[in-house]
């Protein structure tokens, strides 16, 4: 699905040095010992001292670039260095930024900034220019060890608007970028002008009282103290392990795999928990809890399993492949089309595959690869343009699979309708498809999101015009406002899951998930507050919908 982007992903690392006995006062990296024992194979070798510890970030944020591809960063902390905490961050790819196809040029920037512990981000957003400024993490420099501090940000400040006019109103205080990571940059700082000595849990409580949405955080400051924070309805993944001396983060549990973690020692950074670094000791404490006028404990957003998260990840401890292969399975047991010789089951590349798959599988039909995505388009190539042309840039249908075939095309969501369009009309100019039938691995998107996926206006979405009418309440997804949608699309048919079926699959109940743009019941008030002010554009402040709606 090339229609929905994430907002971005978040790592860390640290090479713990010994945990000091009591009275010894802070830890020395001088005697932090021999690098993480042998479960950081085959990337251990990589870190020939504790000091060479930062240049893991790289390697994890290759493993999480799905979540963000427009900038990256990382900033290493080295008490060794006059400049304690150092920043790298550019527009581009991981491989960019970090020049991972230019060996000395690599290895140069890694000797720059090397660290003992390091934090970074991958990112992509709907809000601010392609300008180096907005990359991640930001720093904040001072003059005080515990005021210079570095972070990293995950999610939407749905309150955006608010805060922004609140920090203005002051007359001392400035904005220079369009960006909720700002505003945390302004309430940190304050916070910690007013109290340099106040605890990673207490910040968090202190920051976190005053936010509305999603949010998750990496933190790094010039002592060499670190954090990873979750909101208190978990509605982004975070993921934290620890092996010997060996400390890590990672948005998804696949990228702390792949360094070598043990799967038993991955763990999810509980909602409103913060996971700290301090001393040398890896502290856990809560720092918030649900509203208590809430009816839930959890939001965790679905399409973490049904789209942005890896395949290969486990999320909240269900893993990403099992909730795809019920999805798939759901759709062939609603599936009213009878196989024949001449039936294939066609995904679209990559994320709807294993949907496909189990659905093919139960259905006793083929599941071929119709559709070959051209995974050397580069970022800068397909930018500029419209969707359906970057559609037909990304994906080449193969006729030899497609000529004469009954098709299920098996997509995650259908959110705009622009590429869905291009596919179908490939399949049958270029792949000569006898019939396409368009079965989508969720139900209809009807609302925007405004805790950090790229969908925020009613407008720009596909379903609400056949679901939706000016003064009614919302229809019922229907076999004829199907048939309509098929039209529309020029498909021989359309099949959603219904809203049941993703919590289902999942295995959650359904008050332990956000599902606000297929259901429109949002977790969090000012969530509730812009949804309304997305459908009656009058009754409020647009300008509070529009600032939002930009920051996502």
């Amino acid at each position: 699905m090339a229609e929905l982007h994430h907002e971005c992903g978040l790592a860390a690392v640290y090479h713990l040095p010994p945990e000091p006995e009591a009275g010894d006062g802070p830890p020395d990296w001088n005697q932090a010992g021999d690098p993480a024992p042998s479960p950081l194979v085959p990337y251990v070798d990589k870190v020939p001292r504790p000091e060479q510890t930062s240049r893991l970030i790289p390697r994890v944020l290759l493993d999480i670039q799905n979540r963000g591809q427009l900038a990256a960063g990382m900033t290493s902390f080295n008490p060794q260095r006059a400049a304690v905490l150092s920043t790298l961050k550019d527009v581009g790819s991981v491989t960019e930024v970090f020049r991972l196809n230019r060996e000395p040029k690599y290895q140069s920037l890694m000797n720059q900034h090397a660290g003992v512990a390091a934090i970074g981000h991958v990112r992509y957003a709907t809000c601010g220019p392609e300008d180096p400024s907005y990359a991640q993490p930001f720093e904040r420099r001072h003059l005080e060890l515990r005021k210079w501090f570095a972070f990293g940000f995950n999610g939407q400040l749905s309150n955006y608007a608010e805060l922004r006019e609140e920090i203005l109103a002051t007359g001392d205080r400035h904005l220079s970028r369009e960006t909720d990571t700002e505003i945390l940059l302004h309430l940190f700082s304050k916070e910690l002008s007013e109290d340099p000595y106040v605890s990673p849990a207490e910040l968090m409580a202190r920051v976190g009282e005053r936010l509305d949405g999603a949010y998750n955080l990496v933190f790094l400051n010039a002592l060499g103290e670190m954090f990873a924070a979750r909101d208190a309805l978990g509605i982004r993944p975070l993921c934290w392990a620890r092996e010997g001396r060996m400390f890590a983060v990672a948005s998804e549990s696949v990228a702390l795999a792949n360094l070598g973690f043990r799967h038993e020692s991955i763990r999810d950074v509980e909602p409103g928990t913060v996971v700290s670094v301090r001393g040398g000791r890896v502290e856990t404490e809560r720092f918030a809890s649900p509203p208590p006028t809430e009816d839930r404990k959890t939001a965790h957003c679905f399409f973490e399993w049904i789209y942005f998260a890896n395949v290969a990840s486990n999320l909240d401890d269900r893993d990403v492949y099992s909730v795809r292969k019920h999805l798939g399975e759901a759709l062939a047991d609603q599936e009213q089309l009878i196989p024949d010789e001449d039936t294939i089951v066609v995904p679209v590349p990559d994320t709807a595959k294993a949907a496909a798959d189990a659905m093919a599988y139960r259905l006793g039909v083929p599941c071929l690869e119709g559709l070959l995505r051209n995974r050397y388009v580069g970022r800068t190539f397909i930018e500029g343009g419209n969707r359906a042309d970057k559609a037909r840039l990304k994906y080449t249908p193969l006729p030899e699979v497609l000529a004469g075939k009954k098709v299920l095309l098996v997509e995650d969501t259908i959110v705009r309708s622009t590429t869905m369009r291009a596919l179908i009309d490939q399949l049958r100019d270029r792949g000569k498809a006898a019939e396409v039938h368009v079965r989508v691995a969720c139900p209809p998107i009807v609302a925007p999101c405004f805790y950090g996926i790229d969908m925020s206006t009613i407008g720009e979405l596909f379903a609400p015009a056949f679901l939706e009418r000016p003064d009614e309440p919302p229809r019922e997804l229907s076999p004829e406002i199907e048939r309509a949608m098929a039209e529309d699309l020029t498909a021989d048919s359309l099949r959603y899951l219904p809203v049941d079926s993703i919590a289902a699959s999942i295995r959650m109940s359904r008050n332990s998930l956000c599902q606000a743009c297929i259901d429109r019941n949002y977790p969090t008030p000012q969530g509730r507050k812009l949804y309304q002010l997305a459908i009656n554009p009058g009754a409020g402040d647009g300008r509070t919908y529009a600032a939002a709606a930009q920051c996502s």
